[in-house]
């Protein structure tokens, strides 16, 4: 994670596959021979990787392949060649396959992020998805999931250490604001469902962190103590 800071969030972005396709392509062509780039690639995957276990698999419902199949059968008509009647549609596009080889981990780091909601409806538009990361190594320790701007789930990676005369507060800061929210105390290894009535609406690069503060939380409703984990949203959906 010795990248410029520009680098790593292009990256992340890159690898969760919410960079518009100009310019992803952009960045596949620096990729050949920008070893800092290929570098913070490859830590993204290997954070966000363990993600696709956090929830058992959920089948779709057979809306949403409907317009998954609609969705690819548009991307792909420029490209798609001609195939025999009995290998027909969009299922056994051979140019369909080798478009999503090359974005397979994408996929599987957006659908990570969906599944861990684990809601029975269709999620509201747009999704946000925040990945805390300890300042120090960059190792993740919370992942913040949101599925409606007005509501978020905070789902612990692991267990967190906190002495026991200190705790954990969370908060959050968008763009603009005079200064950052408290989102109250939070439990090491526990998750939490925070409703957001009472801020405005979610936006990327929203900031978010974890720091630690007296057991009461924080005296002056503003963070006091060393952050413990930070990131910032990003639309997934």
């Amino acid at each position: 994670m010795s990248a410029p800071q520009e680098t790593q969030d292009l990256a992340a972005e890159y690898v969760l596959g919410t960079l518009s396709a100009v310019r992803r392509r952009e960045v596949e062509q620096r990729l050949a021979h920008d070893a800092d780039l290929r570098a913070a690639v490859q830590g993204w995957e290997a954070r966000l990787l363990p993600l696709t276990a956090l929830a058992e698999p959920v089948e779709p419902s057979s809306q949403l392949w409907q317009r998954i199949e609609n969705s690819v059968d548009h991307a792909m008509a420029p490209r798609r060649r001609p195939v025999p009647a009995a290998k027909a549609g969009w299922w056994n596009s051979l140019d369909l396959w080798r478009g999503l080889a090359g974005a397979g981990f994408a996929a599987a780091a957006i659908m990570a992020s969906v599944l861990v909601t684990r809601q029975d409806m269709q999620p509201a538009s747009p999704q946000y998805m925040v990945v805390l990361v300890a300042p120090q190594d960059k190792a993740p320790g919370w992942v913040i999931q949101a599925s409606n701007p007005q509501r978020l789930s905070l789902i612990p990676l692991g267990q967190a250490t906190v002495p026991q005369d200190r705790s954990l507060q969370f908060w959050t800061k968008g763009e603009n604001w005079s200064g950052p929210v408290s989102l109250g105390l939070v439990k090491p290894g526990q998750t939490l469902q925070i409703p957001l009535d009472k801020l405005p609406p979610l936006q990327p690069n929203q900031l978010f962190e974890l720091t630690l503060e007296p057991a009461a939380g924080s005296p002056i409703n503003r963070p006091t103590g060393p952050i413990q984990f930070i990131g910032r949203a990003v639309k997934v959906l």
